[in-house]
C-alpha cells in the first residue's frame, strides 16, 4: 500500500497496483487505510526494536565470552 500525495488536494492511494483518490473513498475505506498505516508504523517500530535486541544481545555475549577467556 502506497499513499502517492504528490497533490494535497488529491493524495492517491497505490493498492495492488490499482490507483484510487482517496478524497473519493468512503470514510469506512479512509478508516482502513489509517488502520493500515498504523498497522505497518507498529511493524516498522517493533522490527527496529528487535534489531537493536539483537545487537545488545550479541554485545553481551562478546562481553561474557571475552571475560570467560580470562578465566581459562
Amino acid at each position: 500500500m502506497n499513499e502517492n500525495t504528490t497533490d494535497s488536494a488529491n493524495p492517491v492511494l497505490t493498492f495492488e497496483g490499482k490507483t484510487y483518490l482517496i478524497n473519493e473513498l468512503s470514510n469506512e475505506i479512509k478508516e482502513s487505510i489509517k488502520g493500515l498505516q498504523i498497522a505497518e508504523t507498529q511493524l516498522k517500530m517493533h522490527e527496529d526494536t528487535l534489531k537493536l535486541l539483537s545487537i545488545s544481545r550479541n554485545y553481551l555475549a562478546n562481553q561474557l565470552r571475552e571475560k570467560l577467556k580470562k578465566l581459562e
